[in-house]
C-alpha cells in the first residue's frame, strides 16, 4: 500500500510521540508499504521552524533528508494539478497545508495518515 503522512504524523514518527496511533505506527512500520511525505509538509516544517514554532535537534535540511533516508520515506512532489485540485475542495479547512496533502492524496489515491478531524470530513480515506 502507498500511504501518503501528514506533517504531525512525520513529527511524531521522528519522536516516538504518544500521540501516533498505534495503527498508524503499524502502517508505517511496515516494511510492504511506501510511505510519501509531501514537499509540502517540508516547506510547513521549515516555516515553522524559521518562525520558532518548531525547534528541531538540527537543521530542517539535515533532519528531514535523514529521517526520510532512515525510514525510507519517499518524497511526493507538489504538482500543478494539485495545486489546482484545491480549488475544488470544500472549505472545511482553512490551512493551506492541509488543504494540498488532500488534494495530493485524492489525485493520487494515496490514504492520508492523519489524526486530523477536519481533514476526515473530506472524501479521502484516511488512516489512524
Amino acid at each position: 500500500m502507498k500511504v501518503l503522512i501528514d506533517t504531525r504524523t512525520f513529527l511524531w514518527w521522528n519522536t516516538d510521540a504518544p500521540l501516533l496511533s498505534q495503527h498508524a505506527k503499524e502502517i508505517i512500520a511496515d516494511g510492504q508499504n511506501e510511505v510519501f511525505l509531501s514537499a509540502v509538509s517540508v516547506w510547513e516544517i521549515v516555516i515553522k521552524t524559521v518562525k520558532g514554532r518548531l525547534i528541531l535537534p538540527e537543521s530542517p535540511a539535515q533532519y528531514i533528508y535523514s529521517r526520510m533516508s532512515l525510514y525510507r520515506f519517499q518524497p511526493l512532489p507538489v504538482q500543478i494539478s494539485h495545486a489546482v485540485h484545491v480549488y475544488e475542495l470544500p472549505i472545511y479547512h482553512n490551512d493551506p497545508f492541509d488543504r494540498m496533502l488532500i488534494a495530493q492524496s485524492q489525485l493520487e489515491s494515496f490514504p492520508l495518515v492523519t489524526k486530523d478531524d477536519d481533514i476526515r470530513r473530506y472524501d479521502l480515506e484516511t488512516i489512524w
